[in-house]
């Protein structure tokens, strides 16, 4: 009975403590920022970055991704897009510049006042990322050769 309790008390020690492992603590003022203003999301995961939050979830149909500070304030939320979402003056200057790369990565990142969007080209050798801040032009962000 003793050898039973003993590995008893060993395995809910062990599994307990596996449990509660990694478990990251998120903001209570970014979880209260978050449900205030996003009150009917679903399918709701969050991650602890080095010095934000990240919550992905689904709002009217949509998969977002909301950012806040470690003092839990609203830093910015995302979308991923489709070409056809973008600005028409944005449009227009893709289809002209890049036609021999494909479209790997595009997504909208709207702050408080600034909607930024962030588009990832590719081909077999490059990858190229270009930014909007404005909503009619393109300057580049990142660029870099693949292995």
């Amino acid at each position: 009975m003793k050898k039973i309790m003993m590995m008893l008390a060993l395995v809910l020690t062990v599994s307990t403590t596996f449990a509660f492992k990694n478990k990251e603590v998120i903001n209570k003022q970014a979880v209260n920022a978050f449900r205030s203003e996003f009150a009917s999301a679903t399918d709701v995961a969050w991650t602890v970055g080095k010095s934000y939050y990240k919550v992905a979830f689904t709002w009217d149909d949509q998969k977002l991704f909301a950012y806040y500070n470690n003092q839990g304030e609203f830093i910015a939320i995302s979308r991923f897009i489709s070409s056809s979402r973008l600005p028409l003056a944005l449009q227009s200057s893709l289809k002209n510049l890049y036609r021999n790369y494909w479209i790997s990565d595009l997504f909208e990142m709207a702050t408080n006042d600034v909607t930024d969007y962030y588009v990832t080209f590719e081909n077999a050798d490059v990858k190229i990322v270009l930014k909007s801040t404005d909503g009619s032009n393109w300057s580049l962000y990142q660029k870099s050769k693949k292995a």
